[in-house]
């Protein structure tokens, strides 16, 4: 189990930059504009534009939450099995865990609201993709961690 939770882990270790950093949507306005956003270009956006609070709840949601998460991860993987037992450490991961699929539930409500609004057509881009991977992976690898 802690070999299959390792290789998870690094899979979303590989995963969550690449989810940050490539564009999650692509989105076409009036078959002349187009714009394809990546999580971060989203945070610099709403923080230029004044949205100051917005870009902190992205930046924490998207962000911080993840990479706390799979860092508390990290370490209940290396540590002894005694010390897990004993430790907060798999219930703050679990705490984290319950907020880090929220911008892919975001994003998809955004393709769907921009497709049904026929105003303009959204497609998910691979940054959603190893967003989503990177979420999935690590929920599995502390889930398997868990059960060790």
């Amino acid at each position: 189990m802690r070999v299959a939770a390792s290789l998870l882990l690094l899979a979303s270790a590989l995963c969550l930059p690449l989810g940050l950093t490539l564009p999650l949507l692509h989105l076409q306005k009036l078959y002349f504009f187009s714009d394809t956003p990546s999580l971060i270009n989203v945070i610099t956006g709403l923080w230029t534009q004044g949205s100051v609070v917005i870009a902190i709840a992205v930046a924490l949601f998207s962000g911080i939450f993840p990479l706390a998460k799979l860092t508390l991860t990290f370490i209940a993987a290396v540590a002894p099995q005694a010390a897990i037992a004993r430790s907060p450490l798999i219930a703050t991961t679990g705490a984290l865990a319950k907020w880090s699929m929220m911008d892919v539930l975001l994003v998809a409500i955004v393709i769907f609201a921009a497709k049904s609004s026929g105003f303009a057509t959204a497609f998910a881009q691979p940054g959603l993709w190893f967003y989503g991977a990177s979420a999935l992976c690590g929920a599995v690898a502390a889930a398997l961690l868990k059960r060790s």
